[in-house]
C-alpha cells in the first residue's frame, strides 16, 4: 500500500495537461450532450478519487488535472475514458508523474 501524507498519497499522483483540438475541429463538434457527458465522467472520475483537482487552462482550450492512481497505466485508462478524448477531440500533451516536496514530507 502506498503511504499516504494527510490526505494525499504522496508517491503516485501525476499532472496532466489536455488541449482542446478547436483547430482541427469546429465549435459543433463539442455538443453539447458530448460535453454532459463529459462533464459527467469527471464527477464519476472526482468522485472515485482518481481525478483530485481540475482546472480549465488559461493559455487555451483545455484542461490540467492532478491524478492520484497506482500507475501511469491507470491515469491513460481514466483519460480514455473520457468521452471527448474518445470522440478524438482532445489532445494529452503530456502525463507528468509528480513527487512530494521533500519539505513537506515526514522526517526519515
Amino acid at each position: 500500500m502506498a503511504q499516504r501524507f494527510g490526505h494525499y498519497n504522496i508517491s503516485m499522483q501525476f499532472l496532466s495537461l489536455s488541449r482542446r483540438l478547436v483547430d482541427k475541429f469546429p465549435p459543433e463538434s463539442f455538443t453539447p450532450d458530448l460535453m454532459g457527458r463529459e462533464t459527467a465522467r469527471v464527477r464519476e472520475l472526482y468522485a472515485a478519487g482518481t481525478l483530485r483537482q481540475i482546472w480549465k487552462r488559461g493559455d487555451l482550450p483545455g484542461a490540467s488535472i492532478v491524478w492520484e492512481a497506482a500507475s501511469r497505466a491507470d491515469v491513460e485508462a481514466a483519460i480514455d475514458s473520457l468521452p471527448i478524448y474518445q470522440a478524438g477531440l482532445l489532445e494529452i500533451v503530456a502525463i507528468i508523474p509528480l513527487e512530494p516536496y521533500p519539505a513537506f514530507c515526514p522526517p526519515a
